[in-house]
């Protein structure tokens, strides 16, 4: 059994959850809103802090986005990540509250645009449960910046999703268990539990 997390030094933060990118999976996976919604319930109950990081452009970043940025590139042009733009919003079903982080990332990984490491630091965080859209792309540029951070991380499959399923398997049994505890969502309740 993983160890317990210590709730008040531990942010569940779920990211990309919003409308925009999870229409995209909607088909896939039916149950992962679901299921985030339990964990997110599960983590206000014990007391841990609760986190959404999303991806969107304002105008002006998205005109500075360069040709070399092969994934931004696209995006920007099309338009369809703006920052008050519905579809750049977290999904209803998961939406934050008062008290939550929330930020907003202008690149793929959630540290590097964001100021989400000093929001957690404040907060006296030294250990994230995270969930993403997708797993090859903010869970995998996340969990590698969080661990050079010096984070724990705990990854909960089940609440990631990619549209490529060999590579969703291979960066949770073979590349994460290197720096994260891998475990679905269901047994955070136990992992929270005060002792």
């Amino acid at each position: 059994m993983p160890d317990l997390l210590q709730p008040s030094r531990t942010a569940v933060l779920l990211m990309d959850y919003q409308n925009g990118v999870i229409d995209r999976f909607a088909g896939t996976d039916p149950g992962l809103l679901v299921r985030a919604a339990a964990a997110i319930t599960t983590a206000r109950a014990a007391g841990a802090t609760v986190g959404y990081v999303r991806v969107a452009l304002d105008p002006t970043e998205a005109a500075a986005v360069p040709p070399t940025n092969k994934t931004f590139r696209g995006l920007a042009s099309r338009g369809s990540m703006g920052a008050d733009d519905p579809a750049t919003a977290v999904a209803d079903a998961i939406a934050p509250r008062d008290g939550d982080i929330v930020v907003r990332k202008k690149r793929v990984g959630a540290f590097s645009t964001t100021d989400l490491d000093a929001r957690l630091r404040e907060r006296g965080i030294d250990t994230l449960v995270l969930g993403g859209i997708s797993t090859s792309g903010v869970v995998l540029s996340t969990v590698r910046d969080a661990a050079d951070r010096d984070y724990r991380i705990v990854l909960l499959e089940d609440l990631c999703v990619d549209q490529d399923q060999e590579v969703h398997r291979v960066l949770l049994t073979k590349v994460f268990p290197r720096q994260a505890e891998v475990v679905t969502s269901d047994r955070l309740a136990d992992m929270l539990a005060r002792a």
